[in-house]
């Protein structure tokens, strides 16, 4: 039995929820990574689509605004990411705003960080509360939040830095995770304890399952990663060469997608600079849940 028949006969979702599905696919959020060939893949994108800039420790903060300011002048709609750890000072924050501002950049997504702090920033809260008081240009504010913990900070650290955050935040995008029941259930759980927040939902793009379960394991989704070898065929990897495809995944969380009380609003697609495939992917899905 093929993955596509398995997949067909297996799950069903209802007409409200292949409406969230097709809403959440068509508006997903592509992510790239300010590598040398990004630009190039970034030839690959949707016209007019929605674009986040990482921020890469061994890149620096500028070639970051670099990658958003050359992708947003080919008419996308652009978010750098903004990583505490790596702004300088006050001076050099407000450098970064005011090239936000000439590049017509409307949004933001701000983070710590991986890397070692360079500054009087150690945190996303202390950035946040600095971006405030000097003014900025963003109409959406972004800030990460962890359905399955982060391997150095303790939950209820996390869940302290994401009320703080939502004095100054308009959404929150979630880590990767393969494992819908978890996200299912985190995110009940923060509703229940008052957390507002719109949801942007992470989901892999299409990648190699090995690439993927190294990433898994760095960012400290262990559950996520067990999830995924036991359930090979659940997830339909092997249909695909040994590469995962989140259509599944996305299934799955389908009653939670939507569902008016979780507030899922977009797709963030990890894509590892995959542009063209994850193209292919989002326009397989949509055709898929058309049919």
């Amino acid at each position: 039995m093929s993955w596509r028949f398995w997949k067909r006969r297996r799950v069903s979702l209802t007409e409200e929820q292949r409406a969230a599905l097709k809403s959440l696919v068509a508006d997903a959020k592509y992510e790239l990574i300010p590598l040398a060939s990004a630009l190039e893949h970034a030839a690959a994108l949707p016209p007019g689509a929605q674009v986040t800039v990482t921020a890469s420790p061994s890149h620096g903060i500028e070639a970051t605004f670099d990658l958003a300011e050359a992708v947003a002048a080919r008419g996308h709609d652009v978010t750098p990411h903004v990583s505490a750890h790596m702004v300088r000072d006050r001076a050099h924050l407000a450098e970064l705003l005011d090239r936000a501002r000439g590049a017509g950049l409307r949004r933001v997504f701000v983070v710590g960080g991986d890397s070692r702090d360079r500054g009087e920033f150690h945190d996303g809260v202390m950035l946040l509360r600095a971006m405030d008081e000097l003014g900025h240009p963003f109409e959406e504010v972004g800030v990460p939040c962890y359905p399955e913990g982060h391997p150095d900070i303790p939950d209820d650290r996390l869940l302290g830095a994401l009320r703080e955050k939502q004095r100054y935040a308009t959404a929150m995008t979630s880590q990767m995770s393969f494992n819908p029941g978890a996200v299912s259930m985190w995110l009940t759980s923060i509703r229940g304890e008052g957390f507002t927040l719109p949801l942007h939902l992470g989901v892999p793009g299409e990648a190699e399952l090995t690439k993927l379960m190294r990433v898994a394991t760095r960012i400290g989704v262990a559950d996520s990663a067990r999830y995924l070898k036991k359930n090979t065929q659940l997830i339909g990897h092997l249909a695909r060469g040994g590469s995962f495809g989140p259509d599944a995944f996305l299934e799955r969380l389908a009653p939670t997608l939507a569902d008016a009380t979780a507030d899922v609003r977009a797709l963030h697609v990890f894509t590892f600079n995959q542009v063209e495939r994850t193209a292919a992917w989002q326009h397989r899905m949509l055709d898929e849940l058309a049919s």
